[in-house]
């Protein structure tokens, strides 16, 4: 079976071929997210644990992942325009196939460090060339197409954690590190998948191989911050991401201060996970059809002043509501960066555009919560909570003053 992609410029009607390449896209990145993320979710820092880690280094190893993709999407996008997707799509799926083995050599912490950045780099090639397929590919559906895309890998985020602790509790009588060894063997089971569809897909415009200077990566770096309106939207996804990290990393630990069971918890965020995930595809399908600067902006908004009210609330209720109005912000404002980049972003260096735009949302993701931790510690939680909320704030302000025609 082959999947081709036409030229970026055609325009068409719908067409059994578009719906089989996006239930095959779907597909990929449902098993590719469920890979990583069963590889991380419970497992990781219990395994750290088993082998003598202390919890800095668990806390430097969670951060790895991460760091891969603030260094490379924006490269990968770069590649991805002047070499083709097909090829980096090829790569990722053999980084995704290879680094779930790796795991099972561990006996050392330290050895994760490389093996979990390796593991990153998987992600941080996938997430943008994916987007970029899509928008090529869905130029007038794009939002719809994106939101339909994140939902599946958000499936797959929300069944991996699930997955990986039925299998630790399974194996919980085995002696030594075998029952994480299982985990990991399922996550390369996940990726096997994902390996040979990424062999399957083709692109009409596969480009030929040449060499890639430093220069093109410094001239596509300058072409998209040297851009008012889409160094506005970087800053949006960074703001977002800066919220969502604060989010979940230190509402946990606010809910326990408050007497929250942990059951109590789980549903809070469970809510928002399955929230995102079935307003993803409408939010896309609404930014295709109205002016996406008012939807980035709405969604902006609604997730900073939603964790602002955090400190302020004090039941169950209130929490739930707060875990909507997070989870409806962040999938009113993400789906339309997306869609909004592609709008404005030269044809030949959409990878560029999307690759930058992973990247900064990779470095809201990792800064939230060490800001939001420091302002906690010296100021409180509600201090800590609020600072989203002026973020996003300002933001929002640089923003609509960066769009204006």
């Amino acid at each position: 079976m082959k999947l081709s992609t036409p030229e970026p410029d055609e325009v068409h009607a719908p067409t059994s071929t578009d719906r089989r390449l996006m239930y095959y896209i779907s597909l990929l990145g449902f098993f590719a997210i469920f890979s990583t993320t069963i590889s991380k979710n419970p497992v990781l820092p219990l395994f750290m644990q088993s082998i003598g880690s202390s919890d800095a280094v668990i806390g430097l190893i969670s951060a790895i992942s991460p760091f891969a993709g603030i260094l490379f999407s924006f490269p990968v996008g770069v590649l991805s325009d002047r070499l083709g997707r097909r090829r980096l799509l090829i790569i990722s799926g053999v980084i995704f196939l290879i680094a779930p083995l790796l795991y099972m050599f561990i006996d050392q912490p330290l050895w994760m460090i490389p093996i979990r950045f390796f593991h990153g780099t998987a992600t941080a090639i996938l997430g943008p060339v994916i987007s970029t397929i899509i928008v090529e590919r869905f130029f007038g559906r794009k939002g719809e197409m994106l939101g339909k895309y994140a939902s599946s890998t958000l499936i797959g985020r929300t069944l991996a954690p699930l997955a990986g602790g039925i299998i630790l509790s399974f194996f919980a009588a085995y002696p030594g590190i075998f029952r994480f060894q299982m985990v990991y063997v399922a996550a390369a089971l996940a990726a096997v998948p994902v390996f040979v569809m990424t062999l399957f897909y083709r692109e009409r415009n596969d480009r030929p191989l040449k060499v890639i200077t430093l220069s093109v990566f410094k001239e596509s770096f300058v072409n998209f911050f040297s851009h008012r309106r889409l160094r506005a939207i970087a800053l949006v996804d960074m703001a977002t991401y800066f919220a969502f990290g604060t989010f979940e990393t230190f509402l946990p630990i606010f809910l326990a201060s408050r007497g929250v069971d942990p059951y109590q918890t789980g549903i809070i965020f469970a809510v928002q996970v399955l929230l995102i995930a079935t307003t993803k595809p409408v939010f896309g399908w609404i930014a295709d059809r109205i002016d996406k600067r008012i939807q980035i902006c709405a969604g902006l908004l609604l997730s900073g002043i939603s964790i602002a009210a955090i400190a302020l609330s004090s039941s169950f209720p209130h929490f739930i509501a707060i875990s909507i109005g997070t989870g409806m912000g962040i999938s009113l404002s993400t789906v339309a960066t997306s869609a909004y980049v592609a709008d404005i972003s030269k044809k030949e260096e959409v990878g560029a555009s999307m690759g930058a735009l992973s990247s900064t949302m990779d470095i809201g993701h990792s800064t939230g919560p060490l800001v939001t931790g420091m302002v906690i510690t010296v100021a409180g939680f509600s201090a800590g909570f609020f600072a989203s909320f002026v973020l996003a704030l300002v933001i929002t302000g640089v923003f609509v003053w960066s769009v204006l025609e």
